[in-house]
């Protein structure tokens, strides 16, 4: 791979994966708008051990307390507020997974067309505009009650849709049930980790299905990029909404979604 491919392909990765203006509207575009030949299984997986690395060594004290609490759970000291964050992140993430398994051929084959893809950037634009103009809280991720995660659970479902953006939904959602902007954003990090896992490793089974060489230097290259992109991202990412809230975001998704409605069909 060239040089210049592996930094694009790690920017555009580290980037969307966290902000919610979606991964796969950005990722068609790297085809259409250059002549590289597809990146390959290998390097895909290495791009997503990147972003995972980055968020869970950003959130690193939250994920060592959430794995602490919820063993002193297990041997009967208590379930405190981060042994429930973690029960949370888990029945969160169970939607996306049960759907995402029994719909994964149709959402590949039929719903991939740059049509959803636009319109899903700009209609989930506009309702996280909405919800971050109308209905944000102050509550954060550790004052979340069970219908509030299984509404972001089942908001999270959604961003198989392409061009929801997954983050983006799912901070809409925790928007839309009270909690603050960072709790929200916060929220939605830590709910990236089990999603990503589950991804990468899916990537990583195929992957072992597919002999191929791997260029090992391009990987590794891909992965620090990627993660070091990611990491900065998610830390001014948090900045940002603290100071313009999320209307940045919406604006960028329905100008980029109106400009592939009109590149692609027009």
């Amino acid at each position: 791979m060239e040089w210049l491919q592996i930094v694009v392909l790690a920017a555009v990765q580290g980037i969307t994966e966290f902000l919610p203006v979606s991964s796969s509207a950005h990722l068609i575009l790297v085809p259409v708008l250059t002549s590289w030949e597809d990146q390959g299984l290998a390097f895909d997986v290495a791009l997503h051990l990147g972003s995972l690395s980055a968020v869970v060594i950003y959130f690193r004290h939250e994920i060592w307390q959430m794995i602490a609490s919820s063993l002193a759970a297990l041997r009967g000291r208590g379930i405190n507020k981060d042994a429930k964050l973690a029960i949370w992140v888990t029945l969160a993430t169970l939607p996306v997974c049960i759907i995402g398994f029994l719909l994964r051929d149709v959402i590949s084959v039929y719903m991939r067309s740059t049509v959803i893809i636009a319109l899903s950037l700009i209609g989930f634009g506009l309702l996280l505009g909405y919800a971050d103009w109308k209905k944000r809280g102050t509550r954060s991720e550790y004052q979340m009650q069970l219908k509030d995660v299984l509404i972001i659970g089942g908001a999270q479902a959604l961003a198989l849709i392409p061009g929801t953006s997954r983050s983006g939904i799912t901070i809409t959602a925790a928007l839309l049930v009270g909690m603050s902007r960072e709790g929200a954003a916060r929220f939605s990090f830590l709910l990236s980790i089990p999603v990503i896992v589950l991804a990468g490793g899916l990537e990583a089974v195929e992957l072992l299905h597919q002999p191929q060489s791997v260029d090992w230097l391009s990987m590794a290259a891909g992965t620090l990029l990627s993660g070091a992109i990611a990491y900065l991202c998610i830390h001014y990412f948090l900045v940002i909404i603290k100071k313009m809230g999320m209307q940045p975001f919406v604006v960028y998704r329905v100008l980029f979604g109106a400009w592939l409605l009109w590149f692609f069909h027009v």
